[in-house]
């Protein structure tokens, strides 16, 4: 479970409507059975009145509804502007360590950081920093550059500092990475809500949302297929995903042709090909699924393979329906599997 503020912190944010709160947590009144972002312009309950959950999914699923003021299920995607100040700093300089202190001075607390990046990025800050900075590391060493360079151009004093750092990240000294692999990723913001893309030199293995609580559990999937560290980054395979996300969205896009990797057992596999074959704006049902992959009584079986999906969107679980009609289940929640399926009608 998500960790959340503590609750003296959480009243105070939406008592000043604090926008750098949204997404970290939301607040539910009980007298009014709704929920709300910390930002809510209306007008504010008691603190006794106040519910607190991680995640809008958390918050319906205990029986509250969102508010139409502030429509806290209508994510942006946008980061809040603090976010984007210290992604940036990493980015512009991924070798700069960034302390505590250095938080503090840029009035970022060290906490919050800590709580938005476990959130969306399933990583503390330090960890999305340290990763980003073995991540450069491996790309020189890819390259041909010295290791005595890579080493000192990345933030670390001292060789041995580096040596540990790599080997515990990659399981492998420097000297012995140069044909070493990693999973990268990026946070990739959407109309339905930031996502978190991972994608090796042969493809993309990861499209999922970043508050997906079976998030953590896949990235430990992905480690144990894959035998690598996943570190923040990108490549060109996550480059053309976003192009064509953006294409997707926009309505100009059916097919994606971005390489996909998704390993699993064999079940798994037959399903998850069976979802590529649904053509772009239709729906199918599980029974039929399992029909078209020889496991006709297999409905139930289909639907936990249909779960744990890996690359949403792309490998189109949102196309399956139950057999009379209802949305059914969909582990992003069902106002996106609505948004998805209603966007792919009308550009049919």
């Amino acid at each position: 479970m998500t960790e959340l503020p503590p609750r003296a912190e959480m009243e105070d944010a939406v008592y000043q409507r604090d926008t750098s709160y949204d997404g970290i947590f939301f607040v539910a009144v009980r007298s009014t059975g709704v929920f709300c972002r910390p930002s809510c312009p209306a007008r504010k309950p008691l603190a006794d009145n106040m519910e607190f959950f991680s995640t809008a999914r958390d918050a319906m699923f205990s029986g509250y509804r969102p508010c139409k003021r502030c429509r806290p299920l209508a994510v942006d995607g946008t980061p809040p502007e603090w976010v984007e100040q210290l992604i940036d700093r990493v980015e512009n300089a991924p070798d700069q360590r960034l302390t505590d202190a250095d938080l503090r001075r840029m009035e970022i607390e060290p906490s919050r950081a800590r709580r938005y990046f476990l959130k969306h990025y399933g990583i503390t800050f330090q960890a999305y920093c340290r990763g980003r900075r073995l991540g450069q590391a491996l790309k020189q060493i890819r390259q041909g550059a010295p290791l005595d360079d890579v080493a000192l151009g990345n933030g670390y004093e001292s060789h041995s500092g580096f040596r540990d750092a790599f080997g515990r990240t990659f399981g492998r000294p420097p000297g012995q990475a140069r044909d070493a692999e990693c999973i990268l990723t990026e946070m990739i913001e959407t109309p339905v809500g930031p996502m978190i893309a991972g994608a090796t030199p042969q493809g993309v293995c990861l499209l999922e949302f970043s508050e997906r609580r079976r998030l953590e559990a896949q990235f430990t999937v992905l480690r144990r297929h894959f035998h690598c560290p996943i570190l923040p980054g990108s490549n060109v395979h996550l480059e053309q995903l976003r192009s064509e996300l953006e294409a997707y969205f926009a309505g100009t896009l059916r097919d994606f042709t971005v390489p996909l990797l998704y390993p699993g057992t064999d079940f798994q596999r037959r399903v998850w090909d069976a979802l590529l074959q649904i053509p772009y704006g239709e729906t199918s049902y599980y029974e039929k699924l399992g029909e078209g992959i020889g496991a006709q009584r297999a409905a139930r079986a289909v639907g936990t393979a249909n779960g744990w999906n890996r690359i949403a969107i792309l490998i189109p679980c949102h196309r399956v329906i139950t057999k009379s009609g209802k949305l059914g289940g969909y582990g992003g929640g069902l106002w996106r599997k609505q948004w998805l399926l209603d966007l792919e009608q009308c550009h049919r």
